[in-house]
């Protein structure tokens, strides 16, 4: 690579509430240890929202005391769905709603505003790419991994030789709507978990905010009858609290992220007789948990994912590191791979 001071690149980190920033340089290394973050304003439509990224480019440009010339390219991530070329769904996204994001190409229009070249993923992508960099370091490029983050729904991604694998359309590593075994991970008389992409039973209906409050809350309330959380309306509320029980050793709690944690392990599995990984990573919201319970439902992903012998020598299981900044710098890590032609 460059000497480190010759030229940087930015990543930035679109979400439905703000934008984070972060700078990398020719040698790799970060110039930032934090969130770096300004309002996205996303529901204001496509061009007040690529003003609030220019904002949030020139932002950190200043913190950092970068001058703009330096910036040889732009990584960008947004939540999708969207094409591999950044260009949003023709039918929107639960974070682009305004019907001016409908089929809107937001990776050219951000280049076109910079005059810079700008280099999508999605969001998941962006993350898993952080996560498999961030572990193996001058490895990477000779390793592979399966990344799946929790959230709101399932996202993740998978990459190979320190790429991201994206796929002909662009939607490679949807790894939430990878169909999973369900027999021994629900109870005899749990309804089948409904996804609302349509699907039944994929891994996104259970390992997933929308899982907990759609599917596996209101079934395991009819179980613990007189539970608090039954009192909480409406039940999304309640499913955002339910990670603190869970925390605290609350049965009905540990029921649920169990099941999530089995689902988890499945579609690990999955992984591992398709693409067979050096390394899984498990990000979202238990990452920010307690060390305890998040030490316990990471040992529970390991528990239900079925690995030979041969695999569980050559591969790991683990969290993924800075998950608040890893949209951010695996946008950045994706840009500085582009210049130097890895």
């Amino acid at each position: 690579m460059a000497d480190a001071g010759s030229w940087v690149v930015v990543g930035l980190d679109n979400g439905g509430t703000s934008n984070n920033a972060t700078v990398l340089d020719a040698s790799g290394r970060f110039l930032v240890d934090r969130m770096v973050e300004t309002p996205s304003l996303v529901r204001e439509g496509p061009e007040v929202a690529v003003g609030q990224l220019l904002l949030a480019l020139d932002n950190v440009l200043e913190l950092t005391g970068v001058p703009r010339p330096k910036v040889r390219a732009v990584g960008l991530d947004t939540p999708g769905p969207a094409s591999a070329d950044g260009v949003i769904s023709s039918k929107g996204a639960t974070n682009f709603v305004d019907p001016g994001w409908y089929g809107f190409d937001f990776r050219g229009a951000l280049e076109a505003r910079t005059g810079l070249p700008v280099i999508y993923n999605n969001d998941g992508n962006a993350a898993a790419l952080y996560a498999h960099h961030a572990h193996f370091g001058p490895d990477s490029w000779q390793r592979s991994s399966v990344s799946a983050i929790v959230g709101t729904g399932l996202g993740g991604g998978v990459v190979e030789a320190g790429h991201v694998v994206k796929g002909a359309a662009g939607m490679a590593g949807e790894l939430g709507h990878v169909h999973i075994p369900l027999h021994g991970l629900l109870e005899a008389d749990q309804p089948p978990p409904g996804c609302n992409c349509g699907f039944a039973g994929d891994a996104e209906s259970v390992a997933s905010l929308t899982g907990i409050e759609r599917n596996l809350l209101p079934y395991w309330l009819t179980r613990f009858p007189g539970h608090e959380l039954a009192e909480i309306e409406p039940v999304g509320k309640a499913a955002k609290l339910l990670r603190g029980y869970g925390e605290k050793g609350d049965p009905l709690a540990l029921r649920i992220f169990e099941q999530q944690a089995m689902a988890i392990g499945r579609l690990f599995t999955i992984a591992a007789n398709f693409t067979d990984p050096d390394a899984y990573f498990l990000g979202g919201g238990v990452v920010e948990a307690a060390p305890h319970f998040r030490e316990w439902f990471l040992e529970k992903v390991r528990e239900h994912t079925l690995l030979r012998e041969e695999q569980r020598r050559a591969a790991s299981v683990a969290l993924v590191e800075h998950l608040d900044m890893a949209g951010a710098r695996g946008a950045a890590l994706a840009a500085l791979t582009r210049i130097v032609g890895r």
